[in-house]
């Protein structure tokens, strides 16, 4: 019998590479964004993806998306993302606000609407994609290491609370990975300075890198729980510290 993953933010980066990995799978993928456009195209490329419209920061949007799947195996949760790089001293609060919205509150929001069938499934898989900003903080970062340390503190508390059921619990926290948006919204559209991040990083992850162990995690045997995955690029031995060549 076929599985159902959930891939929410799957219109661009980890979500959509993780989107096409798993089809590649074998799973059925239902990929979920905001961006309907870019959510057909990759269904047309792929026949095993479904498109579906999802903004998880409406309660609506997500009850709607909950209502319209026969089961779930799998979840994904992916969408989230930085803005701004401001000191915490002069923190923008609607920039914190969204991020807390959309790493952290949108999580909550599609746990809570999906573990019923991921527990259903009798083998189900919720995989949260936070970061290593949710392990170790760095000055710029407070906002989005905040929402990041939120989100690794409910994967650790899920695993707790669900002790018991058929459901593995997984955090995948990355570090550099070059992505075509994600620091392009940090630095709100800036171009020049989001290449600046990558600048003379030999190697820094792909997309794919990640979908990789999200498909590696997600295939394990029913007993086997990967708690949490730290991956980075060999260029990078921690936040601060990152090999750049001329």
């Amino acid at each position: 019998m076929t599985r159902t993953a959930v891939v929410t933010g799957a219109s661009s980066g980890i979500g959509e590479a993780t989107a096409r990995r798993l089809a590649a799978e074998g799973f059925d993928v239902v990929a979920a964004a905001r961006r309907r456009d870019r959510l057909d195209k990759l269904a047309a490329e792929v026949p095993a993806i479904r498109p579906a419209t999802l903004d998880v920061t409406s309660d609506e949007s997500v009850a709607e998306f909950a209502a319209s799947l026969d089961g779930c195996d799998v979840l994904v949760n992916n969408a989230g993302g930085a803005i701004g790089l401001e000191p915490v001293a002069e923190g923008l609060v609607d920039d914190w606000r969204r991020m807390y919205e959309v790493n952290v509150l949108g999580s909550l929001r599609m746990t809570r609407a999906l573990l019923p069938k991921l527990i259903e499934s009798g083998d189900g898989v919720l995989l949260m994609i936070t970061s290593v900003a949710g392990l170790v903080s760095y000055e710029g970062g407070g906002g989005y290491c905040a929402a990041k340390h939120a989100q690794t503190s409910m994967v650790e508390t899920l695993r707790l609370e669900l002790c018991g059921e058929p459901v593995r619990i997984t955090e995948i926290a990355p570090g550099m990975v070059y992505t075509e948006e994600f620091s392009l919204t940090r630095f709100r559209g800036d171009a020049e300075q989001a290449e600046r991040v990558y600048e003379g990083v030999p190697g820094p992850l792909s997309a794919d890198d990640v979908a990789d162990a999200v498909a590696w995690c997600v295939t394990r045997p029913w007993n086997v729980n990967i708690d949490r995955l730290v991956i980075r690029p060999r260029a990078q031995a921690a936040q601060h510290k990152v090999h750049r060549v001329s």
